[in-house]
């Protein structure tokens, strides 16, 4: 997904369509707000996808990475991570489709009983998050059309029909500078990391 197909808005008739906007919805579960998606980077453990995404925008600042991380909601882990904002990698917006693109990778991964399940009961419907305000990520209803970019709509669709053709057992780290996770490299991540985590502390809570 390149810069130019960002930037055009997209169209979708909301009769037709997955759409989302609360998480306790039916296909809530594929926002990034929605928690019981937890997952495991570097043997940290993090809530949620959106956690993650926010703690990846500061890859040089380690503190601020724990205190996004150690939220115990993504509002709370959103919110935090807007009071560092003068603090954002200088390539943010090159690399951040390409960020949420690796989260839901990692989120599909190490919870594919739960989140592929529902990302394949979407069929072959388009994927629409709906908004009120963001149409970069997002859609807004207006006469019962959503109309928005919908990059993450469009992401949660080419991560489905990717997993409609292979089973995901490893993912690699993007290939970008400073892509790291409290001062250590990312190296590539597998759905044993997060069991290996659970046998070693336990169940999650």
């Amino acid at each position: 997904m390149n810069n130019n197909q960002q930037e055009e808005i997209r169209v979708y008739d909301i009769d037709n369509c997955v759409s989302f906007r609360k998480t306790t919805e039916k296909f809530g579960g594929l926002s990034n707000m929605a928690s019981g998606y937890p997952i495991v980077i570097n043997k940290v453990f993090i809530r949620t996808s959106e956690a993650l995404y926010q703690a990846l925008r500061y890859s040089q600042y380690a503190k601020i990475q724990e205190e996004i991380i150690t939220q115990t909601s993504p509002m709370t882990a959103k919110i935090k991570s807007k009071k560092y904002i003068d603090k954002t990698r200088e390539d943010w917006d090159k690399v951040r489709v390409h960020i949420m693109r690796w989260s839901l990778r990692i989120k599909l991964l190490q919870n594919k009983d739960t989140f592929g399940k529902l990302l394949l009961d979407t069929g072959n419907l388009p994927i629409v998050e709906e908004s009120s305000k963001d149409i970069f990520w997002g859609a807004k209803l207006i006469n019962n059309k959503l109309e928005g970019m919908n990059v993450l709509g469009r992401l949660l669709m080419q991560l489905r029909e990717e997993y409609k053709e292979y089973n995901f057992c490893v993912v690699e780290p993007l290939n970008i500078n400073n892509f790291d996770l409290y001062n250590k490299k990312i190296f590539k991540i597998t759905e044993k990391d997060k069991e290996s985590y659970q046998l070693d502390i336990g169940l999650f809570k």
